[in-house]
């Protein structure tokens, strides 16, 4: 039998966080040495720029600590990513990476690791109903409160504000987790009139094609006086702004956004976007490189927050999160070298 999971409960310094210190043996507990270490990092897809971006960062960090990372995309496809994941196991790595399409679908994933007692690491996105060992991401309910906070701050002085609520993929825990932190802002806004809901869908498996057809809708049921679009991020914002553009609309609606794509950095810049949020990506995959090492290595991690997915609450670390215009885009964007002033700007 390969070794459990051993979860030890830490006391931080004033009772502000719990801290968790995990391990998986494969085998035995014996640590090993990084110029031996293999992690699969198993992803939802790499037709987005921005996950391109993910694994690039991911696989150089990774080589830097002397691991060898193995690469498998499922081409948002949960039949394809399970057998991805059942490669990655046959092939030997002593960690998984899974960035999952289908967070609960992902839940075999796990188990079938665990099995060959491999650690799995969720990366962005939560994997539910599974003993999943740690998650790395950003707060998503303050992803969502962001997003709703700053339509909420543009309220008309008088009368109400006309919205289309465009939401991720349903089977996208972080989409829930984005509706989440929106209902937290705009429901009060909402009950007290404050706020009409025009319409309101999700966009399957993020694609802007599908944002563009539900503003399309949106706008032939309810008319151009449309003020605002709570897209979830910079796919489904570009996809609301392109039926825009064809009313005649783009510019005159707010319209937010999240990841600050590059081209959701350059919209913000001509006017047609109005705000994105921009998680620091390179910090992402860095640190989730340099978690699945450790992993790998089976020496111990300290996540100081948690993560419910249904089953276990799972240890987690979260990183920062920032709202992005562009009054502050070089500030932040461009300051921190994730997106260059020559592609966001053309100088």
């Amino acid at each position: 039998m390969n070794a459990r999971i051993a979860l030890v409960l830490l006391s931080c310094l004033l009772s502000i966080a719990t801290g968790l210190v995990l391990s998986r043996g494969k085998g035995d507990s014996t640590a090993k040495k990084n110029d031996s270490l293999v992690v699969g990092l198993s992803m939802d897809t790499l037709k987005e720029e921005r996950w391109i971006g993910d694994r690039d960062l991911f696989v150089a960090k990774a080589r830097e600590l002397g691991a060898e990372v193995l690469v498998e995309s499922a081409n948002s496809d949960d039949t394809r990513q399970l057998r991805d994941v059942e490669s990655l196991i046959t092939r030997g790595v002593d960690a998984l990476v899974i960035i999952p399409h289908n967070g609960a679908a992902m839940a075999r994933a796990v188990e079938m690791a665990h099995a060959e007692g491999i650690p799995v690491l969720s990366y962005d996105r939560l994997i539910t109903g599974a003993d999943t060992d740690l998650y790395i991401t950003f707060d998503n309910v303050k992803v969502g409160e962001l997003q709703a906070q700053f339509i909420s701050d543009r309220l008309p002085p008088q009368g109400k504000l006309r919205l289309i609520r465009i939401y991720g993929a349903k089977t996208d825990n972080n989409a829930v987790l984005f509706k989440q932190g929106q209902d937290n802002i705009l429901n009060p806004l909402i009950q007290s009139g404050r706020i009409e809901v025009v319409f309101e869908d999700w966009a399957e498996d993020w694609k802007p094609e599908n944002a563009k057809k539900i503003t399309n809708a949106a706008i032939t049921k309810a008319g151009q006086g449309i003020d605002a679009i709570l897209a979830s991020n910079d796919g489904t914002a570009g996809g609301a702004i392109q039926a825009l553009i064809e009313e005649g609309l783009a510019g005159k609606v707010i319209v937010t956004g999240q990841d600050a794509d590059l081209a959701g950095c350059q919209r913000i810049v001509a006017g047609t976007q109005t705000m994105t949020v921009y998680k620091p990506l390179s910090v992402l995959a860095k640190q989730a490189a340099d978690l699945a090492v450790k992993l790998a290595s089976r020496r111990p991690i300290i996540a100081k927050e948690e993560s419910d997915n249904g089953k276990v609450k799972v240890p987690s670390v979260f990183l920062p999160i920032h709202s992005v215009t562009k009054e502050n885009l070089r500030e932040t964007v461009v300051k921190d070298g994730f997106r260059s002033a020559k592609d966001v700007y053309g100088e």
